[in-house]
């Protein structure tokens, strides 16, 4: 996708549960509405699509670990999002994508995408607010490592609150979606936004590709900055 977002090997659902037990499974969900609302009066929303802020600082989408000896992936996505979004449900006809994750854990990420209308989107929005554990840190201590088996989906999720992503960029070609992906994201999270928005045709590849060449190029000039000049 960009030499900023690597690249992750696609593979098919069926490819997928057929992966040994040494692998671990991450299912998250991406909501999302038309949005036929104009920024400014002027600058088309086109879509809204919800993510969110977790305890660590780091954007992502709402899910989580699925043991596979317990639930299907379905089953344990539900019982994720049950704890923070209330009762929206998903089912393997929401499935998007499977990723194999890079690093040295063995993960295989898995995307669904659920398309409300606006209002419905709201409703969750709202829902997430009011839900027991809004705002709230618990569970066991953050590590690299994914949650013990058996364990994730009894959790509480790690959320300090729902985001929309701004899809949109401004005249100084900056402001908007460029910014948005400036900011620091969980494991594949990136990955698998911008490649829902161009799977889905939320957005043109053109306009995704300059948004991420943006963004990369405001990072390096913060890194710049921050670094001593070498003359």
């Amino acid at each position: 996708m960009s030499a900023s977002v690597p690249e992750l090997k696609q593979i098919s659902r069926v490819e997928a549960m057929r992966l040994g037990p040494g692998w671990s499974h991450s299912c998250h969900a991406m909501l999302y509405a038309a949005n036929p609302g104009q920024l400014f009066g002027r600058i088309p929303m086109r879509f809204s699509v919800l993510m969110q802020m977790r305890f660590d600082g780091l954007l992502g989408f709402p899910g989580g670990f699925v043991d596979r000896r317990f639930w299907s992936l379905e089953d344990g996505l539900n019982r994720v999002l049950g704890l923070g979004l209330g009762c929206l449900r998903l089912t393997e006809a929401d499935y998007l994508s499977s990723h194999l994750t890079e690093g040295p854990h063995r993960v295989v990420a898995h995307l669904y995408a659920r398309q409300l209308t606006l209002e419905q989107l709201h409703a969750v929005e709202i829902s997430a607010v009011h839900s027991r554990d809004h705002g709230l840190e618990v569970g066991p201590p953050p590590g690299p490592r994914p949650p013990p088996r058996g364990l994730a989906l009894a959790l509480r999720p790690w959320v300090l609150g729902l985001v929309r992503v701004p899809l949109y960029t401004q005249k100084d070609r900056v402001s908007g979606f460029p910014n948005f992906l400036s900011n620091a994201f969980i494991s594949t999270a990136k990955y698998q936004l911008l490649f829902a928005l161009k799977v889905l045709n939320m957005m043109p590849e053109e306009k995704l590709a300059e948004a991420v060449a943006a963004a990369t190029e405001k990072q390096k000039k913060a890194l710049e900055k921050l670094l001593p000049s070498s003359s």
